[in-house]
């Protein structure tokens, strides 16, 4: 069956296919020939983002047009915060580093490769960027509001997912990573915290912070311990594999309620990831064991994701079937829960944080680091 993937450029980037399979074929499987016409698609897509990566984005958005409204979230390095604009009213959420703390956490080169990256990545399931500035004291990214919240504060509600809803996130995830690894970029930080909830139930990963471009190995230590893997934490040297990784404690977690590795002290929990040492709730069926006993797999050779077979493991796991990948991809797939959203700035499923006016400094700190930004 042939299919051709088109894309409609519009604010909303949504996805469409000429023409769709029956949800028989899908259920019985993912077909290589379904894959190959996707990996044609998957190389448009990597077209766009490599030109989007060797030029300067521009912007009708202006820092002095955006109205503060809340602090969405605090982080290491500075907050996220609720901003309306004043011409067309729309909302942003907009991040907020602290030049000093990055200088101080030696993070200059992971925030500049994120400013590159949230300019360059285009996909359903990632949040993009509108613009970005800087000025005296901090650096901005001004990027769509997702209004339905972080997964992790529905996932503490529910205390866990149930199946068809962990199942329908971990569809959207596994496409994700597809995208970013065939635009060569290792994510390494995947968790419930950086997982948001659009208005319609669908899912969008943001937090680019420690996201690079990957060419053969890196050894860099970055990320959560509970979700980092064996060959990171033995700084073997890791590539893609170590998203696979994060991605079967994600599944574990949001089957669960809780991560499979965990223990008072970050070494301990690290000794039970680098053994591959976890239990499964008896409330996990046979193919979800399965699914999760193949990606929390020490043995990188071993792991899904990475064999022969790549993301096809995935999609034809027995875990998965019945489900429309090119209906997720495309969101035709009805959510089976979709966030509580009265207004498009409604920020009633976000954390209430103190709000602490930002104070720029009278010259410009630290020019030479964020030259290039």
């Amino acid at each position: 069956m042939n299919k051709t993937f088109t894309v409609l450029k519009d604010t909303n980037m949504s996805f469409k296919a000429a023409s769709q399979s029956t949800s028989g074929e899908v259920r019985d499987g993912y077909t290589e020939q379904q894959q190959l016409q996707y990996t044609k698609y998957l190389k448009q897509l990597l077209n766009e983002f490599q030109e989007r990566w060797c030029k300067t984005s521009n912007s009708t958005v202006s820092y002095s047009n955006l109205e503060h409204i809340r602090t969405l979230g605090t982080g290491a390095f500075g907050r996220v915060i609720l901003v309306r604009h004043s011409n067309s009213s729309k909302y942003y959420a907009m991040k907020v580093l602290e030049k000093e703390r990055i200088i101080k956490m030696k993070q200059v080169d992971h925030t500049l490769y994120e400013k590159r990256i949230l300019e360059a990545i285009r996909f359903p399931f990632t949040v993009s960027m509108e613009t970005s500035f800087k000025d005296n004291s901090y650096i901005y990214f001004v990027m769509p509001f997702v209004p339905g919240g972080e997964m992790f504060t529905h996932l503490r509600k529910m205390s866990k997912f149930e199946e068809p809803i962990a199942k329908f996130y971990a569809c959207q995830v596994v496409l994700a990573l597809e995208y970013l690894h065939f635009c060569k970029l290792v994510y390494r930080d995947l968790k419930p915290e950086n997982i948001m909830i659009d208005k319609n139930g669908y899912l969008k990963i943001t937090d680019f912070g420690f996201c690079k471009v990957l060419q053969g190995r890196t050894w860099t230590l970055c990320g959560t311990p509970e979700y980092l893997a064996p060959e990171l934490i033995l700084s073997k040297g890791y590539g893609f594999s170590v998203d696979w990784w994060s991605f079967g404690v994600l599944l574990f977690e949001m089957n669960a309620g809780y991560p499979p590795f965990y223990a008072n002290e970050p070494m301990k929990t690290y000794e039970k990831i680098v053994a591959g040492k976890y239990r499964c709730p008896s409330s996990f069926n046979s193919d979800l064991r399965d699914l999760i006993r193949n990606t929390l797999q020490v043995d990188i050779s071993k792991r899904f994701g990475v064999m022969k077979n790549g993301v096809m493991d995935f999609k034809n796991h027995r875990w998965f079937r019945g489900i429309e990948w090119e209906a997720i991809l495309n969101c035709r797939w009805s959510a089976p829960y979709v966030p509580k959203c009265k207004h498009p700035g409604d920020s009633t499923n976000f954390d209430n944080y103190d709000d602490e006016p930002l104070r720029p400094g009278s010259y410009c700190r630290f020019e030479s680091e964020f030259l290039d930004f």
